[in-house]
């Protein structure tokens, strides 16, 4: 699991990064992809600020699932799984709406930077170029029941490159301050 941050250490970091044109007035939310990075476990975290304001934390992946990794991105590209490249920001990238159809969550509407992983280990991993584009790489959840309390531990196929939150409880709370926001910013950072 990602280690823990003050607010101001945050900050300073996403600061630092080549693409920060300024922090967003409205909500934001900041991924830390971890350095342990295990296969298939959601080992990351979401942190939410509306300035420079923190409000809230959840965990996560910013990676995909193994089953996705290992050869499942085929039915989504021939290349390889999306990995969304870190330390950059994503600005006004996400808007309200519903995944697949049925789980609210926030859909991509501007572009996003990734790596395509294709060499079907277990490992997602930044590898080549990365490519700038529309995918469908949304925040969403890794359940469609919105009222379960688990909070479950492996990815699976739960994401071919979409940031996934497992705590379902304070998923559907971000969810909710989100939604009335026009547009959502996003920024991806290594663990430092």
């Amino acid at each position: 699991m990602v280690k823990s941050y003050t607010d101001s250490q945050l900050l300073d970091k996403v600061k630092s990064l080549k693409s920060f044109k300024g922090i967003p007035e409205g909500y934001w939310i900041l991924g830390v992809r971890s350095n342990e990075d295990l296969p298939n476990k959601f080992d990351d975290k979401f942190y939410i600020f509306i300035g420079e304001k923190f409000i809230t934390m959840t965990s996560g992946t910013t990676n995909p699932g193994t089953p996705i990794l290992e050869g499942g991105f085929l039915k989504y590209n021939r290349v390889g799984a999306a990995v969304v490249k870190a330390n950059e920001w994503y600005y006004g990238v996400w808007r309200y709406g519903l995944h697949k159809g049925k789980m609210p969550a926030l859909l991509q509407v501007g572009k996003i930077k990734v790596h395509r992983d294709g060499d079907k280990d277990k490992k997602a991993e930044e590898l080549g170029t990365p490519i700038e584009g529309l995918y469908g790489i949304n925040f969403h959840t890794n359940t469609w029941n919105l009222d379960i309390k688990e909070i479950k531990e492996n990815i699976g196929d739960w994401s071919a490159g979409c940031q996934v939150a497992n705590n379902v409880e304070k998923y559907s709370m971000i969810i909710n301050m989100l939604k009335k926001q026009h547009n959502v910013t996003y920024c991806l950072i290594n663990e430092f």
